[in-house]
């Protein structure tokens, strides 16, 4: 019997790589053909011997640290990649761990590099939005990936739908108003998605390698408009809806409502251009999600079924 191909997960215990990890772990296609190695900053840690005790191998590794980066990826068939920005909010040092993956992936010969990337603003923009750091930090590790001729598909996760209770969609309880608030208009397009369906994407990535190397696949289950978001909370929770609403907000009150959070300015900055970015033109451009839900098999998370479970909302009506 052949040996099994090897997929390394980087950031195996956070939200996208840890969905990676399970997917390829519980698939019954995919746990005969690949085995998951998982790396982690920290293998002592209880998400990490969770992983463990699923099936994963667990290793250390440190974006930081080209050297520990290349031991952690020796015999990998695939590797899924993601940075996290928000953990220090320093985008050169997220292109620099980016880069120092694409370098180890390089060195090691992997066959496939899944990246977590996303769309570079300030060109997209055209130069309108230049502070959209966790967007073109990873975008231009991509560039990077692109320019070495690395193997490899681009995965751009969507708007994560966790980030809207409670942050963004508030109220005091059941009872109260309940208010989500952006600074763009009622018809903006956001592209929902669960970072739980990545491993549903990364899954399809691997499956479909032959006509995905090289291309851009986009995370998300629908197109919402923040008016589409409230009218389906009202359906899921007709009772506790009934005086739920969107309010587009000024720059001004945005500001004061994320300051509130603890956010210092130029991350504030940087998620209301993001913001705007979508309003004026598109997440993903005018890109349609059509191509990439074709390669899919299983189906991904609606906003209805997230806001049933959300913490947020625990007890509506």
């Amino acid at each position: 019997m052949p040996s099994k191909k090897v997929i390394t997960v980087i950031g195996a215990t956070g939200a996208q790589g840890g969905s990676v990890v399970s997917t390829f772990l519980d698939d019954p296609k995919l746990n005969k053909e690949w085995a998951v190695c998982a790396v982690t900053q920290d293998t002592s840690k209880e998400s990490a011997l969770y992983l463990a005790d699923k099936g994963a191998v667990v290793v250390y590794g440190d974006l930081n640290d080209k050297a520990s980066l290349i031991r952690a990826l020796d015999g990998s068939y695939a590797v899924f990649g993601v940075t996290n920005y928000w953990e220090k909010m320093d985008a050169d040092l997220e292109v620099q761990q980016g880069k120092n993956l694409v370098e180890a992936v390089k060195a090691i010969g992997v066959k496939h590099f899944i990246w977590s990337s996303l769309p570079n603003v300030a060109e997209l923009s055209r130069g309108k939005f230049q502070n959209v750091y966790h967007f073109d930090s990873k975008a231009k590790v991509e560039e990077y990936a692109r320019k070495l001729g690395v193997p490899a598909t681009y995965f751009m996760a969507g708007f994560y739908m966790m980030g809207i209770p409670g942050q963004m969609f508030k109220g005091r309880g059941p009872g109260s108003q309940w208010t989500f608030a952006l600074p763009i208009g009622p018809g903006t397009l956001l592209p929902v998605f669960h970072p739980r369906d990545t491993g549903k994407y990364v899954k399809a990535i691997v499956l479909n390698a032959d006509k995905l190397l090289g291309q851009r696949v986009l995370g998300a289950r629908t197109y919402m408009t923040p008016q589409d978001i409230v009218d389906d909370f009202e359906e899921v929770f007709p009772v506790t809806s009934a005086t739920a609403r969107y309010l587009e907000v000024s720059e001004d009150t945005f500001h004061l409502i994320l300051k509130s959070q603890g956010l210092p300015d130029f991350a504030i900055t940087e998620v209301y251009e993001s913001l705007k970015q979508m309003e004026e033109f598109g997440y993903f451009g005018d890109a349609s999600l059509h191509e990439s839900h074709e390669f899919l098999e299983d189906s991904l998370t609606t906003w209805k079924e997230y806001a049933r479970e959300a913490p947020t909302f625990e007890g509506f009506t």
